[in-house]
């Protein structure tokens, strides 16, 4: 069907929401989260990496750096994910999220092969920082980019499920960190051993470019920045696409309609004023979430191997065995329960993970503090706790999801660079608490902060969260553009090519 036009009006009707979240689930689907999902895969990768390379840093034939300072590894590259976010971000929301998710990885595929190059001694380590800052701004970009389009290309009623699965897939990486990990930390000498596995996520980073070229833009973004034909051509596409493998589609339900008014393009200041003014209780909300689960994950996860070292003795190149079992427990959190957030609902789910996990987070803290446990137990705990908050992966979520289309990119940016400040404080900190090994109670009571932050975070979405499950984006939040859900039409972009719709 084609497109018209009336010169009485500048505005656009549209139907492409509504055309989006009509779909079944099919392999289009499936491609897009693969193909996108990745950058949560080379987080994790690059984190567990990190955390598991560390030790082997401090040895005198390798780069000779202290606990402190291996800890600080963790910090920059937190850093530059703060940066990428903000710079990338903002061109997500206007250049739109194709073009910046292939921009994104290529900028984490460069730093992190530097990274592997790092010379050894002197002051070369501030090389070694740069490159993570490099490595970093590239996966903070992908964090605006990628998440913007999930949340827009998939159907609503999988939207829950679907964006805690493609976060959970960080411990897929963090699983697949371990196994290089332990294949080179005792197979390849150490002077060696740490730079393979750096290379490692370039590697895949250059497989996925590939896969990813061939993904449209996101129509619903398209439509937005009132590129009309360009998001008729893109929604098109998936439907021919969903068509061919699952048959006629289901009709499209005229009473969603959007009446459309393009926007001009919105920049951090005016971001805020729609943050706090027009949403100050989600913005309350998506802080929340962010900084507590971006602050315990962090600050656990990328000194754990200096724990297993220093309190309980475990050699540098076995750390990472303990690695699997605690990565494999947080990557079934959320594809075990991440049903339950489109179903039971955000708002039971997201409380009851936060505060379970703070619960469960404090009693293993003060087993620790005892002397109750040994390197096994331990990571028991911790991967029971993790399991438990499959929940912060919504952090993401919920802020993808309950702000405006026209600025997602840019509001996730900011609470994603807020958020890895307080992980970048969380790592630093809890890097320092642990020193040599001979005090306990000072990182039990770091685990004690992070406890009660997740409590705190779980607490808040009780009274905040928003029951967005099944309900189209539009909905959720209606964007910015949209001056209207009118009956008739200005003018509509077409109705997709199905036999039952003629």
């Amino acid at each position: 069907m084609a497109t018209s036009v009336t010169t009485s009006s500048p505005n656009i009707r549209s139907l492409i929401p509504a055309r989006v979240d009509r779909l079944p689930w099919s392999k289009f689907h499936t491609r897009l989260v693969i193909a996108l999902g990745v950058a949560w895969i080379l987080d994790g990768l690059e984190i567990t990496i990190a955390s598991n390379v560390g030790p082997d840093l401090t040895l005198h034939n390798t780069l000779n750096m202290s606990a402190g300072a291996v800890s600080d590894i963790a910090w920059w590259y937190l850093i530059g994910e703060v940066i990428g976010a903000l710079f990338f971000g903002r061109l997500s929301d206007k250049l739109g999220r194709r073009n910046l998710f292939m921009v994104t990885l290529g900028v984490y595929l460069i730093g992190s092969g530097l990274t592997a190059f790092t010379p050894a001694g002197g002051y070369w380590f501030i090389f070694l920082y740069a490159t993570r800052v490099i490595a970093g701004m590239g996966i903070g970009g992908e964090y605006a980019a990628i998440n913007s389009a999930i949340d827009e290309m998939i159907p609503a009623k999988y939207r829950g499920r679907v964006d805690l699965a493609v976060n959970g897939t960080y411990w897929a990486g963090a699983f697949l960190g371990t196994i290089v990990t332990i294949w080179a930390l005792n197979h390849v000498t150490p002077v060696w051993g740490w730079r393979v596995a750096y290379l490692v996520g370039p590697v895949l980073a250059l497989v996925i470019i590939f896969v990813r070229r061939n993904l449209p833009e996101s129509p619903r973004w398209q439509i937005m920045h009132g590129k009309q034909e360009a998001a008729e051509g893109s929604i098109r596409e998936i439907e021919e696409d969903v068509a061919a493998t699952k048959g006629d589609l289901p009709p499209v339900d005229p009473s969603k309609e959007i009446e459309i008014r393009p926007t001009d393009q919105i920049g951090y200041l005016a971001l805020t004023k729609v943050l706090f003014q027009r949403y100050p209780s989600r913005s309350i909300l998506g802080a929340a979430l962010m900084i507590t689960q971006s602050f315990l994950y962090n600050a656990i996860f990328f000194t754990y191997g200096l724990v297993l070292l220093y309190f309980f003795k475990v050699p540098a190149t076995d750390t990472a065995y303990y690695f699997m079992a605690f990565a494999v427990g947080n990557l079934l959190g959320p594809l075990t329960l991440g049903r339950l957030f489109d179903t039971v609902g955000r708002r039971k789910m997201i409380s009851g993970t936060y505060i379970l996990s703070g619960v469960l987070l404090a009693i293993s803290a003060e087993l620790f503090r005892v002397g109750a446990l040994n390197a096994v137990t331990q990571t028991i705990c911790w991967t029971v706790v993790f399991f438990a908050s499959a929940g912060a992966s919504a952090g993401y979520l919920t802020v993808s999801e309950v702000f405006p289309l026209e600025v997602r990119a840019k509001a996730i940016a900011v609470f994603f660079a807020v958020a890895q400040l307080f992980g970048a404080f969380g790592s630093h900190w809890y890097g320092h608490l642990i020193g040599n090994g001979t005090d306990r109670g000072a990182l039990f009571a770091g685990y004690i902060v992070g406890a009660a932050a997740m409590i705190i975070g779980g607490v808040i979405a009780i009274f905040c969260a928003v029951d967005a499950e099944g309900k189209s984006l539009e909905d959720v939040a209606t964007p910015l553009s949209v001056i209207a859900k009118p009956a008739q039409t200005i003018f509509r972009t077409g109705a997709p090519p199905t036999a039952s719709e003629g």
